[in-house]
């Protein structure tokens, strides 16, 4: 188990956090997290504002990872959470016989996926994945397994060392001090377990978490 930033090369900007702190309702994040179509391509108070493929933001990152861990047209990966599929996809371009797969709640991701994946996109939940034990040499969850109840946040850590037989990664909200969490509870849309840096390692030894892990920082 490793902190590694593995998004290191994703592209970053500023985020407006007070003026979208003053500006978003419990309303908005309600229907955020029904995780529908005003999330992926609705208005910047229930999500993305608008969720379409470009290469430029997972070109880079899939390289990494794919480095990282040592994947190669054998591999198995599953991308939990992984919505329209566009990190599926570009990591099919470096790979392109390994066996890719994804989960999402969101059925609107699914039937709006970018169309290589659409096929290998499963509707699941990260804390009852629909795979047998060990099914793949690296599973990864970015900024998914937050968006569940504690209760489910702890399963699904538990589901990903059961169907990973080798590596996996998680990223998830965070802050390591005061001004990093007052950050957060004003920009986060729909997490419902956040916590701090320390928290989380806690969680982990908690849950037996065997993978890799880095953070989420709303800075």
């Amino acid at each position: 188990m490793k902190e590694i930033n593995l998004l290191k090369y994703y592209p970053s900007s500023k985020r407006p956090i007070e003026e979208r702190g003053n500006l978003i309702s419990e309303e908005d994040r309600a229907v955020a997290r029904k995780f529908d179509e005003e999330y992926f391509d609705g208005n910047r108070l229930t999500g993305y504002g608008g969720y379409s493929y470009n290469p430029k933001f997972w070109t880079e990152t899939v390289k990494f990872i794919a480095e990282y861990y040592n994947l190669d047209n054998s591999s198995k990966i599953l991308d939990v959470g992984c919505a329209k599929g566009f990190m599926m996809h570009d990591l099919s371009l470096i790979i392109p016989e390994a066996e890719i797969k994804g989960v999402d709640i969101s059925s609107y991701a699914k039937k709006n996926a970018i169309d290589s994946m659409k096929k290998n996109i499963y509707l699941a939940s990260a804390n009852n994945l629909p795979f047998e034990d060990d099914s793949f040499d690296l599973v990864i969850a970015i900024n998914t397994l937050h968006n569940l109840p504690l209760i489910d946040c702890k399963q699904a850590f538990k589901e990903i060392n059961r169907v990973s037989s080798r590596d996996s990664f998680v990223m998830n909200d965070a802050w390591r001090d005061e001004k990093g969490k007052n950050s957060m509870l004003k920009w986060n849309l729909t997490a419902l377990t956040y916590m701090s840096c320390d928290e989380w390692i806690d969680l982990f030894e908690e849950v037996n978490f065997k993978g890799d892990y880095y953070w989420f920082f709303a800075e």
